[in-house]
């Protein structure tokens, strides 16, 4: 009898420390679940940050700065165009092609100057000021506050140049529209080239990069079109 007891009580011990085992095992693999789950997921979150909250640079800032106006001007001069008398088709064409394109990407701009903590640019004056004087980014006119080397900036027509446009008529319209636009656009491809190399925001550099395809395009439409008139 003795035997059997003791055979019993061994049993019973072997038994008790395989279920400590198995709650020691199942313990530590929750640990380790935990600690294996835990990390990666710290680390997908420090990946993905900087892309929802994409950098810019001082350049970027500048771009959307000079790009505005400079936008703004090649639609005062469209609009120009537009109202007058004996035109050609082509050159009337172009100048609501301009518009349509340029339009948006001042918006678009406008949009990344308030993302980036700083206040859209101001409408420039239009209508009744022939040549507008005071708009920023003349030669000649000093800049507005809040506008950093808007004066003599890279194609932008003068008080001068704005109202011999505003005067001419029929063919000679035409021909100065055209003339003073291919000065504006390789203004333009010229601040675009400077974002292309100096930016960090990819949509601004993205952005530049169409300017440079798109109005080197216009500039030998209107260089074609001058040929003929």
């Amino acid at each position: 009898m003795m035997w059997k007891r003791t055979l019993l009580t061994s049993a019973g011990a072997l038994a008790a420390l395989t279920i400590a085992a198995g709650c020691s095992d199942n313990n530590g693999g929750g640990e380790n679940q935990t600690t294996h789950t835990s990390a990666p997921a710290t680390a997908s979150a420090t990946a993905t940050a900087p892309q929802g909250s994409e950098a810019h640079n001082d350049a970027d800032v500048m771009f959307a700065h000079h790009m505005i106006p400079h936008h703004q001007q090649a639609i005062e001069m469209s609009d120009m165009l537009l109202t007058k008398q004996g035109i050609d088709p082509r050159v009337t064409e172009l100048a609501k092609q301009i518009k349509a394109a340029q339009g948006p990407e001042i918006e678009k701009m406008q949009g990344w100057l308030t993302q980036w903590g700083n206040p859209p640019m101001p409408a420039m004056p239009r209508g009744d000021m022939p040549g507008h004087g005071n708009m920023p980014g003349m030669s000649g006119t000093p800049s507005m506050p809040g506008m950093p080397g808007m004066s003599g900036m890279a194609g932008m027509m003068s008080e001068q140049d704005m109202t011999a446009l505003q005067n001419a008529q029929g063919v000679e319209a035409s021909k100065l529209f055209l003339n003073q636009m291919i000065k504006h656009h390789e203004g333009a491809i010229t601040m675009a080239q400077t974002e292309i190399k100096d930016g960090q925001y990819p949509a601004a550099v993205e952005l530049a990069r169409a300017i440079v395809s798109t109005q080197q395009k216009e500039i030998d439409t209107m260089k074609g079109i001058l040929t003929t008139l």
